[in-house]
């Protein structure tokens, strides 16, 4: 079964004992025929509603503002003011404390990687990704688990490769189980996966998740990956591609 097949039987379990509003997506694009595309895709899915649409950076924060979605799907070069300001703005703004920007691009650059999560993004994925993949991606994303595709998490190692290597750093204020976690958080795994690998019950690895985000006062899980290659407990050979 698909993972994104997976959040929708969750929901469908969830929907049998009480009635839960369905995840928010505003998708902010210049391209119609790519928002027509999103739409279809997300509004074919049980449990997702598009609540609005932007051709523009500007308009992408405005629409935020009015509907204050779950989730984001922000487009990188838009007129206007593109999509990496335009998450900056909505990351900063109170009010959207709930929503999640997952920035889609068609452009894996390390510069545009870096300065979305700087500005507040919780995942990045390419626009080549499957239909399915883009679908776990915003219901990962809304669930509170960054999402990057295979080629943006072997660049964001990348960056890492030229600092000196001095060995895994495990924070001092963490234990020897939160530094385990935040070590597969930062090689990509989801909740239910950490939980199959370290044989604990999502509810513990929730638990650890929260106690890792009070301790490292990371604002949400894409800082968390941050501080696991940060401290060097996610390392890769240096001859990998990045």
């Amino acid at each position: 079964m698909s993972p994104a097949a997976g959040h929708r039987g969750e929901r469908q379990d969830l929907d049998a004992g009480a009635e839960i509003p369905p995840v928010t997506v505003l998708i902010a694009d210049d391209q119609p025929l790519i928002r027509h595309s999103l739409r279809t895709i997300l509004q074919a899915t049980p449990g997702l509603t598009v609540v609005a649409e932007a051709a523009s950076g500007a308009d992408a924060v405005a629409e935020a503002l009015r509907t204050r979605p779950d989730v984001v799907l922000m487009d990188i070069r838009m007129p206007g003011g593109d999509g990496l300001d335009a998450t900056r703005r909505i990351a900063a703004e109170p009010t959207l404390a709930g929503t999640r920007v997952l920035v889609l691009s068609m452009f894996d650059l390390d510069g545009y990687l870096l300065t979305a999560l700087r500005n507040g993004a919780s995942g990045f994925l390419l626009k080549d990704a499957e239909p399915e993949r883009l679908v776990d991606a915003v219901l990962r994303t809304h669930a509170g688990e960054s999402l990057f595709a295979p080629a943006i998490l072997t660049r964001l190692v990348g960056h890492y490769l030229d600092r000196p290597a001095t060995g895994p750093r495990p924070p001092a204020v963490l234990t020897e189980r939160e530094t385990e976690v935040l070590t597969l958080v930062g090689r990509g795994l989801s909740n239910q996966e950490i939980a199959e690998t370290l044989v604990i019950s999502m509810g513990t690895v929730k638990t650890h998740i929260g106690n890792l985000l009070a301790k490292l006062a990371a604002r949400d899980r894409a800082q968390l990956v941050i501080a696991a290659y940060e401290h060097a407990l996610v390392t890769v050979p240096r001859d990998s591609p990045a």
